[in-house]
């Protein structure tokens, strides 16, 4: 088993495009990347905590290779927006590829490059690509939200616009 750890904006959002997927033995919504040990939701959602919203999954690289997380990985995002993704703004909220090994950083990093040359976006990729860090999990109300509340998340995912972006951009 191996960990790959993606900042993608709202962690809430960030589970179920990975979930379902053979391999894939757990996703644990928390935050790396910051300064404070042990951080609460509270602490990291003013932005100055120096943590991302993340999820970090444990997956089979035999049955599903780091390769196809990344391709599931870049079509949830904007990839050009710094200042967080969607409706969510704040430092918090960027994007981030935190690598577990090199050879996930060759791969994150190949394919960032792949998706800066492919012409999909007019403005530069800035998604950083960073070595992952101490991994503090959410609260137990942030797990599986989708599941547990999901009027709530689906109203979230309209009302935030990253279906609507991942429709004009990725489908």
């Amino acid at each position: 088993m191996q960990k790959a750890t993606f900042a993608g904006g709202c962690f809430w959002c960030m589970v179920s495009p990975f979930e379902e997927q053979p391999g894939i033995h757990g996703i644990v919504s928390g935050y790396m990347g910051g300064a404070v040990e042990n951080p609460t939701y509270e602490q990291v959602k003013t932005g100055q905590t120096g943590h991302l919203e993340v999820v970090q999954i444990t997956f089979d690289p035999a049955i599903f290779p780091y390769e196809k997380l990344l391709e599931l990985y870049w079509p949830q995002i904007d990839p050009t927006d710094d200042e967080g993704q969607y409706i969510d703004r704040g430092s918090q909220y960027r994007t981030a590829i935190f690598y577990h090994n090199e050879e996930q950083r060759k791969l994150a990093a190949e394919s960032k490059e792949e998706l800066a040359q492919s012409g999909r976006f007019d403005k530069p990729i800035v998604t950083e690509i960073s070595p992952a860090v101490a991994f503090f999990p959410a609260e137990e109300y942030h797990q599986n939200y989708h599941t547990k509340n999901p009027k709530e998340y689906k109203e979230e995912r309209i009302s935030s616009g990253r279906d609507a972006f991942i429709d004009k951009h990725w489908k």
